[in-house]
């Protein structure tokens, strides 16, 4: 598992890399808590409680759904998940309201963890860059496409 999660974890930090570079400059930070739930082979879907903290400190809430198409088995307890919000400029009120997707990889045999590199929202103009791997508790293996939608 460890191996796994080190060359996922490279994968998605190149891709990070990649599309933080062409997003523009980090406008916040958004902190979500993720439901626990099954995992069907082929995908997920759990529900989301976020917030967007700017970079001047005025905070958003958020509801949201996190998917995964692609491998996914398993069941995880709550996770929680830190991104970096980069944008092309100062985003207007709930800014971050919208449709994300990107590569998503995680594992978890009791502790676990993983990372989700998303861009949409505004236009396809926001990036969300994992600040740290998510924290989860359970028994899980996936990997595939991600989406994450907030309201």
């Amino acid at each position: 598992m460890k191996a796994f999660m080190t060359v996922a974890g490279g994968i998605l930090l190149a891709l990070g890399l990649t599309s933080a570079a062409s997003a523009g400059v980090r406008v916040g930070e958004l902190r979500c808590h993720v439901h626990g739930g099954n995992s069907y082979v082929v995908g997920s879907s759990h529900r989301a409680h976020c917030v967007f903290i700017s970079a001047t400190g005025y905070r958003e809430h958020y509801k949201g759904r996190l998917s995964r198409s692609g491998l996914d088995l398993g069941y995880t307890g709550r996770a929680k998940i830190v991104w970096a919000v980069f944008a092309p400029t100062e985003l207007r009120e709930h800014a971050l309201s919208g449709s994300y997707t990107g590569a998503s990889a995680d594992a978890a045999a009791g502790i676990g963890g993983g990372a989700n590199v998303l861009v949409g929202g505004n236009g396809g103009t926001i990036s969300l860059q994992p600040v740290s791997l998510k924290s989860e508790t359970g028994l899980a293996l996936g990997a595939g496409v991600a989406k994450l939608a907030l309201w």
